[in-house]
């Protein structure tokens, strides 16, 4: 049930090839195996090039999953066919498998600005009857606030953990605090919660379905343009890498 994955790096990094992530890692979940689930993209790639605190994080990962369109380019310039797993594709299934499992499997919401989390928690408590919150807390929280979450979650150990705090600072925050819950699934999920709470939409599915959604990103928020230049440096070194 869990045996050892494919891996193939990219620019050092580990991706994992799986034909099917959400049964993998449900396995896992449903029998309170700990992992570490890492969404990679082009521009975490970038950035774990000068973070090496990102870069272990993400190499002590039990599964990276190819989130982003540059991901998926890299490994096709090196012959590997992977579909594209979106982060918020995997955790919605996550969320799915643990209202299915009953209220032993309870779901802890942790990130976004104030009160995004809870509008998100509730959104899928209203679709799930059944699933089970352990609890809800924002990302804007003080150093006590922050040292009572711990103690919750060490206390609870929710089977199911979402961490909304962005790029590079939730996959840091995961590595540094899973030992609370070490047999918790903990997933880092971006700007999910603004999704899932109805305040963002995702890109159409026609952008979706052409490796297009980080454009749609920028659409929505065109102050990222500045990170969004992470995506052609990618580009480029991906085509250096594959001559080289």
């Amino acid at each position: 049930m869990f045996e050892a994955r494919k891996q193939f790096p990219v620019m050092g990094l580990p991706v994992h090839l799986e034909d099917d992530y959400d049964r993998w890692l449900g396995n896992r979940l449903h029998e309170k195996v700990g992992s570490h689930v890492v969404t990679l993209n082009a521009e975490m790639v970038m950035q774990a090039e000068s973070n090496q605190a990102l870069a272990d994080a993400i190499q002590l990962a039990e599964l990276v999953i190819p989130d982003g369109a540059g991901v998926i380019f890299y490994l096709l310039l090196h012959g590997k066919r992977q579909q594209r797993c979106p982060g918020i594709e995997l955790a919605e299934s996550l969320l799915q498998q643990a209202a299915a499992l009953g209220k032993s499997y309870p779901v802890f919401f942790y990130g976004g600005k104030p009160g995004v989390a809870e509008e998100a928690a509730t959104a899928w408590q209203q679709k799930l009857p059944n699933l089970a919150i352990a609890g809800i807390k924002d990302g804007y929280l003080s150093p006590e606030a922050e040292n009572e979450l711990k103690v919750t979650l060490k206390t609870q150990e929710p089977s199911l953990i979402l961490v909304g705090l962005g790029v590079p600072r939730q996959e840091l925050w995961i590595a540094e605090n899973r030992y609370l819950s070490p047999q918790s699934t903990w997933i880092g999920v971006g700007g999910s919660f603004d999704i899932w709470a109805g305040i963002k939409t995702r890109a159409p599915g026609w952008l979706r379905d052409n490796n297009l959604e980080w454009l749609y990103r920028l659409y929505q928020e065109p102050w990222r343009w500045r990170r969004m230049m992470a995506l052609p440096q990618f580009a480029l070194k991906a085509i250096s890498h594959r001559l080289a």
